[in-house]
């Protein structure tokens, strides 16, 4: 029963600081983990312990799931070399610092202080995805980003292990194996990704119930982790790629009725998985630091001068890497450079790391150091989902790079006027046939001037009643005839670099409510 009872306490307080981050325009991770502390902190409070089963198996695959779905696949066909830089050099680079930093600041053993730096190595797809889904980069910056923190888990992951398992045996580290654990890893979560998204595709075009989908598509990532994790792979790895799969495919697996109502069902879950999440990270906190040992007082300098160096690193990767993303006009190097830094978040990833790390050695004496590298991890993740989360929009506003809204309407309008005009053309073609009755072409000709109307209206802008008899069935028949083919261009715009990822999502999300709007008008 205390369980339930601080899962419905956490889900309150999430939902609570959640509705006034959005009406404060706050980022929500970051007021949640504020929250976190601030109630951790108030004498009487049970400590907060957190199994890290219980983050990685049920909190970790949705929100993986959804960030990977997200992903656009061709926008990171792109930016997969500075992706690839960032995936293991940054991440080998990071560790190094870290490591070499906690030896130097902390009373922790070398091994230990290499397995602190591997978790600290790399951001975390959770975050970055909870603070950059209101940010208007563009969409090479915001693939670039989120493309890094889904794919650098192997790299770091295996760097863990090799450290834990020199923290726990005394072993000497060896570049072998640790190469070798890397492709078994990476390159197995990725065949047991592809393989189970795969499998799950071929199941959904059976498949036309939405009840039935919906199940299916709660399942799919807690599947591929397990299934990986049995298979001694990355689960995280597995769960990214199929997401990436499944979410490339989406559209031509169901049809209107099904996408909306996953899409509303996955948009409750992620919302309360991240308001949880995220609020355990601030409850964590004041509950570690009591546990902390005598003689580390220094642990708040320790780990501001770690976040910092971690922040400094990442601006000299990023120097050349914004360089490559704006090659015509070196002067944006900087304020990109700056956005791609403060957008690499630490959070949910590298706190069920340490978690994980085993409390004892091999030979059954206590882990030395443990306690220190969760109050270190937890204190830099604290850190960087608020002083980045809360300062990353401001950020990005004053760079000059983010998109201006009036580029994102005109982009939107421009894309449905398209789509009307495709669709006034094959209404067009129709006229004159026998097969369609004059009154309905007229009728859904008129429905697309108005629309297309508007359309125009808007992007060029500064700054009914159902029918009866058989003309119902026949202008539900066209209609529906005009919204696959204004679907089919949708695509197409999109697969030729004419509209954003955005667009085409907002744009796919008001054609299938158009579809369910002629179902219900037809009942």
């Amino acid at each position: 029963m205390r369980a339930v009872g601080v899962v419905l306490f956490l889900v309150v307080l999430g939902t609570v600081v959640a509705t006034g981050a959005r009406r404060w325009r706050i980022p929500a991770p970051s007021l949640l983990v504020l929250a976190g502390v601030a109630v951790a902190s108030i004498p009487g409070v049970p400590a907060l312990h957190i199994a890290p089963q219980t983050i990685a198996l049920v909190v970790l695959p949705p929100l993986l799931y959804a960030s990977a779905e997200e992903l656009s696949l061709r926008d990171l066909k792109t930016v997969w070399r500075p992706v690839t830089v960032l995936v293991f050099g940054l991440v080998l680079a990071s560790a190094a610092m870290v490591g070499a930093l906690a030896v130097a600041l902390t009373p922790l053993h070398a091994s230990m202080a290499f397995v602190l730096g591997a978790i600290l190595a790399s951001t975390d797809p959770v975050a970055v995805t909870a603070l950059g889904r209101r940010l208007a980069l563009p969409s090479r910056m915001q693939t670039l980003v989120q493309a890094e923190s889904l794919f650098n888990d192997a790299s770091s992951l295996v760097l863990f292990r090799v450290a834990v398992t020199v923290a726990v045996t005394s072993g000497a580290f060896s570049p072998l194996g640790a190469g070798g654990e890397f492709v078994r890893l990476a390159g197995g979560g990725l065949l047991v990704g592809a393989a189970l998204g795969g499998v799950v595709i071929v199941i959904r075009r059976r498949t036309a119930d939405p009840v039935l989908e919906t199940v299916i598509a709660l399942v799919t990532p807690y599947a591929a982790y397990v299934v990986a994790e049995q298979s001694h792979t990355s689960g995280v790895t597995a769960v990214v790629v199929a997401g990436v799969v499944l979410g490339r495919s989406g559209q031509r697996l169901s049809d209107a009725r099904i996408r909306l109502q996953l899409h509303a069902v996955y948009g409750v879950v992620v919302f309360l998985l991240e308001t949880v999440v995220f609020a355990v990270i601030g409850l964590e906190l004041p509950a570690l630091v009591r546990d902390l040992s005598p003689g580390t007082g220094w642990w708040p300098l320790q780990a501001i001068t770690i976040a910092a160096a971690l922040l400094a690193l990442r601006v000299l990767w990023m120097l050349p890497v914004s360089s490559s993303l704006t090659p015509a006009d070196a002067r944006h190097s900087w304020p990109v450079a700056a956005v791609l830094t403060w957008a690499g978040t630490r959070g949910v990833m590298p706190l069920a790391a340490a978690l994980s790390i085993p409390l004892v050695t091999d030979s059954g004496q206590a882990l030395p150091g443990r306690p220190l590298v969760l109050v270190l991890t937890t204190a830099v993740v604290v850190l960087t989902l608020i002083a980045q989360g809360l300062t990353l929009a401001p950020l990005v506003s004053r760079s000059g790079i983010a998109l201006e809204p009036e580029h994102t309407a005109r982009e939107e309008a421009e894309a449905r006027a398209r789509l009307a005009r495709t669709a006034l053309a094959h209404l067009d073609a129709q006229s004159g046939s026998e097969i369609t009755d004059e009154l309905v072409l007229d009728r859904v000709r008129r429905a697309l001037d108005a629309r297309l109307q508007q359309a125009d209206e808007a992007a060029h802008a500064p700054g009914g009643a159902g029918e009866a008899g058989t003309h119902l069935a026949a202008y539900t028949a066209l209609r529906r005839e005009v919204l696959a083919i204004q679907s089919t261009e949708l695509r197409r715009l999109y697969d030729e670099h004419e509209i954003s990822d955005t667009t085409r999502r907002e744009i796919q999300h008001d054609l299938d409510q158009q579809e369910i709007a002629l179902t219900d008008d037809a009942r």
